[in-house]
């Protein structure tokens, strides 16, 4: 294997976005197609794993120079993981974890003292976070309603067909037998040592 790490430059754009919807399709996510790959607000670090001059792993971690502007919790600096992704034919080889790595030192350096991400209930996934030293510490849900919901819609000619909406109740059997599509999403946090 010879994958090589660096940051990710804007001609790995297409191959970038290729990855992500590839490594997204077989998880709760898999609807959450980008058409160009994101920038962010704030400083960020953005990592590719190379490999026959394909993008075949990626992360983008966005992080704060002043506290509570990227993560929703904990104290001091932390760094907002947006995506972390393994193109399907490249699983299992280790490149997450090597992303991963490389991440943290960059925070470290940076003076970030934890990693936040947020993911939805898939459980590979969420055994990746806690393998790799994190702990899930918050939730809510995310709810997809469809037009056998009767929405109501104030705009003539406006026809609801599909909606998004996040759930923080506390009646989950609720939600579950009403909507078709309900998935945990979970928060994960990293601690530096």
């Amino acid at each position: 294997m010879n994958i090589e790490i660096r940051p990710y430059q804007p001609s790995d754009e297409q191959s970038w976005l290729r990855c992500r919807v590839l490594a997204f399709l077989n998880t709760a996510y898999f609807d959450n197609v980008l058409k160009e790959k994101e920038t962010y607000e704030h400083p960020s670090f953005e990592l590719v794993a190379i490999e026959d001059n394909q993008v075949v792993g990626l992360i983008d971690v966005e992080y704060e120079v002043a506290e509570k502007t990227v993560c929703s919790r904990g104290e001091g600096l932390g760094g907002m993981i947006w995506h972390i992704a393994v193109h399907p034919d490249y699983r299992r080889r280790g490149i997450g974890n090597q992303l991963l790595v490389v991440a943290e030192k960059l925070a470290k350096a940076k003076g970030l003292n934890r990693f936040e991400a947020w993911t939805r209930d898939d459980v590979w996934v969420s055994e990746w976070y806690v393998r790799n030293g994190f702990q899930n510490v918050d939730s809510y849900y995310h709810v997809y309603i469809d037009n056998n919901d009767q929405v109501s819609v104030k705009a003539k000619g406006l026809h609801f067909i599909q909606g998004f909406a996040h759930y923080t109740g506390g009646d989950l059997k609720q939600m579950k037998s009403r909507y078709e599509r309900v998935h945990e999403c979970r928060c994960y946090e990293k601690i530096f040592s």
